[in-house]
């Protein structure tokens, strides 16, 4: 039969429910908690994973991790120690003054690939990288233990000697920036992981060691600083470090370590989030997810309330307001304001560290209080994002997955980027079994439907999960072995997008209702019964937060793309639209069992083929559509086509274009520059400038009246900057982000006396003195004023 177990309900909390305090304790990865937690993960080991999309990637990642080698990860750690290193350092990341995050990261990874597959070679590695950890810290002397450098003009030297500096009152800290080390602290917070992993899941206690005495050299630094230093210190990007010596003072009983973890709180960003206050816009997403998920570890230990709401608050308003379709969020890594995703789909999207920590995040909340919704998004972004941040051809990882309209993404190659999204890829392909299963008192929960097999030594048990899902309907337990026959209850998740569930045991249908989200059958249970839960799906459109009319199409848990052509191909066309009364009507499925349907009649300019945005890795893609009425497009035509005359007009009183960002145009037009980079952003190709830089270039001139044009984006923000021809400045830009969600042009009226009787100038843009940055620009245009043609 069915019982009554409702853990939450489905609908979004309220904010008062919200900040409601759940003092009980949640996981950590395989190490007991002060307190009990309400639901608790199978450990990794016990689960097996079954052929399936998930074993895929699991598998490609395995080959990736034996490709790399220790010995090279471990370069900088052995010349930071004055040892003879055996390897060549990396290229990529791992050639910068970030040196030496991907270890921890790698550590993580081998540690929980071992316990996913039981590989032994990966146990292997991170017991002789543990040793090479250990050899480094002695030879230090004093704990310390790093591979991070930091630069002093164009000097690169050892990261060690930024640390007395801070201990003197000499800090230097900005966004990323530490001294002239890229985050010193946060390349720590993931050594600590990978430590706590070798530990914890393959059962080597030397780690803690190296972590220990690793926390008495960190723990020096901060001695020397008071409050306020200590704040400004943390102002630099430094991981989720919080939460590394909440877990140490977890594993070692060690008090200073609590006392560590509690004064490396960044107020700017926790306080306010504590009390309820969305302070997210405009700051980089991922420097924040890991200090919330440092404060749920803290609330484990210590069942303070603040850190609680905290991680709740901050949970909800990024999974309400600032999430696109397949569970990422932010757009070029920052949070843009709140509820603007339509204004925010760009080739920019959703970088796949965030994701990553988001699920993290979700898992301690979770195991605080069931609730299936916490899996309903932990799903969304399991499949739709972390399964497209991967290409199993090649083992290789997305920094981004883009979600613009013939946007496309760009994969890791094996050994010359180690970017942050690398670090976080190689731990997320070693682990997909981890949220499967979890036991909540006698009651075994099922959150994720992914064929595996579930070794519950508890009960003598043995459960396989047999599905095609997220292409099949059916999803069916499997009492293999069950010791002796006994009564509990099986709850498997509900999603929320399915309506019309059915249930049935040993192929007997049993009457059907969700509670809380979970469909729970509670009987006794013996060797051999099946246990069988359809769920009904069909296509339906999503719209985002803030615009009803720009819309995602989904399949049951599936985000479904437009092939919008091959990767290796431009593309030149318009972001397609949909036009119908009712859009799913112009719908026709193709293959429902693979998830493929086509447009019938309703895209604009063209019919489209649909199929799975996570398996469209080698294919350009558009994920988000505005919708129309026939009345509704006959409005947008006529715009676009004012908008096209206009522009025809402006081509045609043109003096010159400058392409900035693209290398033909650059070059055709001599372009020099100091501190200054091309970018890419919604499309437009265009440059920047930092600070004490410059970029210049020639235009084609003429006598009489002229006006210069630069396009910005409408949202950069702090930017101030000079416009200058020929060395005489004819313009001061100051860019406030007071154009939300538009490019926009700026025009210039250039003095004839700086044109007269020249057919070329030079333009020059430059920041004003200071810490200031100019653009990105994104192009130039110096043309005639429409008054003055004949």
């Amino acid at each position: 039969m069915i019982t009554d177990w409702k853990p939450s309900r489905r609908l979004l909390l309220a904010s008062a429910a919200v900040a409601a305090l759940i003092p009980v304790v949640a996981w950590a990865r395989g190490i007991a908690s002060p307190r009990s937690a309400a639901a608790t993960p199978f450990p990794l080991s016990r689960v097996r994973l079954l052929p399936s999309p998930f074993l895929t990637a699991i598998e490609a990642n395995r080959a990736y991790l034996h490709r790399l080698e220790p010995d090279r990860l471990l370069h900088n750690f052995r010349t930071s120690a004055g040892l003879e290193p055996k390897g060549e350092v990396y290229g990529g990341w791992e050639s910068d003054t970030i040196a030496g995050h991907t270890l921890g990261h790698y550590l993580s990874a081998l540690s929980l690939m071992h316990a996913q597959t039981g590989d032994e070679e990966c146990r292997r590695r991170v017991d002789y990288i543990v040793d090479e950890l250990i050899e480094v810290q002695k030879a230090h002397g004093d704990g310390y233990v790093a591979g991070f450098t930091r630069k002093r003009g164009d000097i690169v030297e050892d990261g060690k000697l930024l640390f007395p500096e801070l201990m003197r009152g000499d800090i230097r800290s900005s966004g990323f920036d530490l001294n002239g080390c890229w985050v010193p602290f946060y390349n720590w917070h993931k050594l600590y992981a990978g430590l706590f992993d070798a530990q914890t899941l393959c059962g080597n206690e030397k780690a803690i060691g190296v972590a220990t005495g690793l926390g008495h050299y960190i723990d020096g630094v901060f001695a020397a600083l008071d409050d306020d230093q200590v704040q400004t210190v943390l102002d630099c990007e430094h991981g989720g470090i919080n939460e590394s010596f909440a877990e140490l003072y977890a594993r070692t009983g060690e008090k200073r370590w609590l006392r560590l973890a509690e004064r490396l709180r960044h107020r700017k960003i926790l306080d306010p989030l504590s009390q309820g206050k969305d302070v997210l816009p405009w700051i980089h997403a991922n420097t924040q997810i890991p200090k919330l998920i440092g404060l749920a570890r803290l609330h484990e230990l210590t069942g303070d309330p603040a850190d609680a709401s905290a991680a709740r608050f901050f949970w909800e308003t990024v999974t309400r307001d600032y999430s696109y379709v397949i569970g990422g969020n932010a757009d070029r890594e920052y949070f843009p304001e709140p509820r603007t995703v339509s204004k925010h789909i760009t080739e920019q999207t959703c970088e796949s560290c965030n994701t990553y920590n988001m699920l993290k995040l979700t898992r301690h909340l979770y195991s605080w209080s069931p609730d299936a919704r916490l899996f309903d998004f932990y799903e969304r972004a399991h499949i739709n994002h972390m399964l497209a941040h991967q290409n199993p051809e090649t083992g290789g990882f997305a920094y981004m997955v883009p979600l613009m309209s013939g946007s496309h993404r760009s994969f890791s190659s094996d050994f010359d980027h180690f970017w942050c999204c690398v670090g976080t890829g190689m731990e997320t392909h070693s682990k997909h079994g981890e949220s499967i299963w979890w036991q909540a008192g006698d009651r075994l929960i099922a959150n994720l439907f992914i064929p595996s097999r579930l070794d519950w030594q508890e009960r003598g048990a043995t459960v396989a999960m047999e599905t095609a899902y997220p292409f099949g309907e059916e999803v069916t337990l499997k009492l293999e072995a069950l010791a002796t026959p006994s009564t509990f209850a099986i709850a498997l998740r509900v999603p929320g997008w399915c309506e019309g569930m059915t249930i049935a045991v040993n192929g007997e249908a049993q009457p059907a209702r969700a509670e809380g989200g979970y469909a729970v059958v509670r009987r006794r249970w013996k060797k051999g019964d099946r246990l069988t839960l359809t769920l009904p799906m069909k296509l339906r459109a999503e719209a985002t937060v803030d615009d009803p009319s720009t819309i995602a199409l989904l399949h049951g848990p599936v985000v479904l793309a437009a092939d919008m052509g091959p990767a290796d191909q431009p593309f030149e066309g318009t972001a397609p639209a949909l036009v119908a009364a009712n859009v799913l009507d112009g719908f026709a499925p193709v293959e429902v069992s693979e998830k493929c349907f086509r447009t019938a009649g309703i895209a604009r300019p063209a019919d489209l083929a649909f199929a799975p945005f996570y398996e469209q890795r080698d294919r350009r893609t558009a994920v988000y559509f505005r919708k129309f009425t026939d009345a509704e497009w006959k409005v947008a035509e006529a715009a676009y086509a004012a908008e096209q005359a206009r522009l025809k007009d402006l081509e045609a009183r043109s003096v010159d274009v400058m392409h900035l960002g693209e290398m033909q145009p650059e070059r055709d037009h001599e372009l020099t520059s100091k501190n200054s980079y091309p970018v890419t952003y919604r499309g437009r190709h265009g440059r920047d400038a930092r600070a004490e830089g410059f970029f210049q270039f020639r235009m084609k001139s003429r006598s009489g009246p002229l006006v210069l044009q630069a396009t910005y984006w409408g949202e950069e923000r702090n930017k101030h900057f000079d416009i200058k021809i020929d060395g005489t400045t004819i313009a001061t830009q100051r860019l406030d982000g007071d154009r939300p969600g538009e490019f926009f042009t700026v025009d210039y009226p250039v003095p004839e006396t700086l044109t007269k009787g020249k057919d070329q100038v030079m333009v020059r843009f430059e920041p004003v003195a200071g810490p200031n940055r100019c653009g990105p620009v994104f192009g130039v245009r110096l043309f005639t004023p429409k008054s003055t043609v004949a």
